[in-house]
């Protein structure tokens, strides 16, 4: 209140003065010319849209503090567990289970996997840090979108047929599909995405991709039907941290990261991902590369 309140009397202020200075006789004159340029009317719409724009700052602070919060929260909260776990194994051992055969070499394979899903965490922060500075550089080139989607169908054929699911595209490529992008990242976010696909999918479902021209960029599609989600959480869905399957997403060893990062890679390449799903159909991941020339 007292900002608002200076804030108007440093634009009436000029107007009383001026008063108060202006000879009798000469103040009507005076007065009108003042007033064309500074006048009441003038003063109250500078004083709402200040207002206003005060009000939306203060909104935008509440909700970065909120975030803050948040975020150091569920960091705090993924980190908690392989911590807790690898305590919990090392006393176990320093209480006598290093001389056990039975144990030893298991805690320490349980310890070794903690470390892991602790790194993993640690990584996946550093690299949305460096892609939301601009600190990390893309490394342009063309390159064939299909033949990198073979390469990450194999990669995950071993948990595909674990859980029984099965890779396709969804649409026949009888010749390379060029695109002009970071190769190393596009490999990330399609890993990413068809991983997810395999994770949140049904016993022998499938995991899908496609692509589609669209003049000037390629639309890529990964879609599988899978447990899908609800209307209500595909707006969080690119949060991180956050998880539509909790449980599930830990025992897969998930950090709760790999879905902001690839929407931080699309961002990056000046292109947008969207998501589409519904509960117990499935998922659809969308997103735009550009052609290679």
């Amino acid at each position: 209140m007292f900002i608002l309140n200076k804030y108007i009397y440093d634009k009436i202020k000029p107007i009383y003065k001026t008063i108060r200075e202006v000879p009798i006789s000469s103040k009507k004159e005076k007065l009108a010319n003042k007033f064309s340029s500074t006048n009441i009317s003038d003063v109250q719409k500078e004083v709402e849209e200040w207002a206003k724009n005060q009000t939306m700052e203060i909104t935008r602070l509440k909700d970065l503090e909120r975030y803050r919060k948040e975020f150091v929260g569920n960091v705090s909260h993924e980190l908690k567990t392989p911590i807790f776990n690898i305590q919990g194994y090392v006393l176990t051992l320093l209480e006598g289970g290093i001389d056990d055969p039975k144990i030893n070499k298991l805690y320490l394979q349980r310890t070794e996997k903690s470390i892991d899903r602790m790194i993993s965490i640690v990584e996946d922060l550093e690299s949305i840090t460096k892609l939301e500075s601009g600190e990390l550089k893309l490394n342009f080139v063309d390159f064939d979108l299909v033949r990198l989607t073979e390469e990450v169908f194999e990669l995950a054929q071993m948990l595909a047929s674990e859980r029984n699911i099965t890779l396709q595209f969804a649409t026949k490529n009888d010749k390379p599909v060029m695109v002009h992008a970071d190769k190393k990242r596009i490999m990330e976010v399609m890993n990413n995405l068809v991983g997810n696909g395999i994770k949140y999918g049904k016993k022998k479902g499938n995991v899908k991709v496609g692509f589609y021209d669209l003049h000037e960029t390629i639309l890529i599609e990964v879609s599988d039907n899978g447990i899908g989600m609800d209307k209500s959480e595909l707006p969080r869905v690119f949060e991180r941290f956050y998880r539509v399957d909790k449980s599930r997403s830990r025992e897969q060893g998930g950090t709760g990261l790999g879905l902001s990062i690839v929407k931080h890679i699309i961002e990056a390449h000046d292109q947008t991902i969207n998501v589409k799903s519904i509960a117990d159909k499935g998922t659809t991941f969308t997103f735009t590369l550009e052609k290679a020339k």
